[in-house]
C-alpha cells in the first residue's frame, strides 16, 4: 500500500481522531465528538506525546488522516526481562475500510515492535466485533487468554 504513509500523531490531528474513535456503535457511545472538542482529549494527546513508551500513529493518504492506532511498550519481568507492544485504538475511516489499510497499520505497529525489541504484540478486540477477531486471526494474533477490564469510571 504505497499510497499511505505512518507517522506521529500531532495536536491538530487530535480532532480528526476522536471522530474516527466516535465513528462505530462503541465510539458512539464512550467518545464525544463535538467542537469544542473536551479538553480531556487533549489533555491525553500531551500525555501520550510526552510518554517515549507510547506511540499515536496516524495513518495518512493525500495528506488526509484515514486512520489511527496507539502502540505501548511496556518493560516486564516476563519473557526474561522483555518488552512487549500493546495495539490499542485501531480505527479505520469508514470509506477506507476493506481496501487493505488495517492489515499495513497493524503490519507497520509490529515493525515497530519488532524495531524496539519488544518478545510480543498484543491487542484487545471487543467481544461484540467478530470480524475485528478474525481480521485479527488473519494477521497471525492468537486468541490464547480471556481478558477482562473494570471499569473505574462510566460514560
Amino acid at each position: 500500500m504505497t499510497d499511505v504513509s505512518f507517522r506521529r500523531a500531532e495536536r491538530p490531528d487530535v480532532p480528526r481522531i476522536v471522530q474516527l474513535l466516535a465513528d462505530d456503535p462503541l465510539g458512539a457511545r464512550r467518545e464525544r465528538y463535538e467542537t469544542p472538542l473536551p479538553e480531556s482529549y487533549l489533555t491525553a494527546f500531551e500525555a501520550i506525546d510526552k510518554d517515549p513508551n507510547n506511540e499515536l500513529v496516524v495513518a495518512c493518504r493525500a495528506g488526509e488522516v484515514v486512520g489511527v492506532l496507539q502502540i505501548t511498550f511496556m518493560p516486564g519481568l516476563t519473557y526474561q526481562g522483555g518488552w512487549r507492544a500493546s495495539i490499542e485504538g485501531v480505527r479505520i475511516d469508514a470509506g477506507a475500510r476493506s481496501s487493505g489499510l488495517g492489515k499495513a497499520m497493524i503490519e507497520w505497529a509490529v515493525k515497530r515492535a519488532r524495531e524496539r525489541e519488544c518478545q510480543l504484540v498484543q491487542l484487545t478486540t471487543d467481544k461484540t466485533r467478530p470480524e475485528a477477531k478474525r481480521f485479527y486471526e488473519a494477521l497471525g494474533f492468537v486468541a490464547s487468554h480471556e481478558g477482562m477490564k473494570l471499569h473505574l469510571v462510566r460514560l
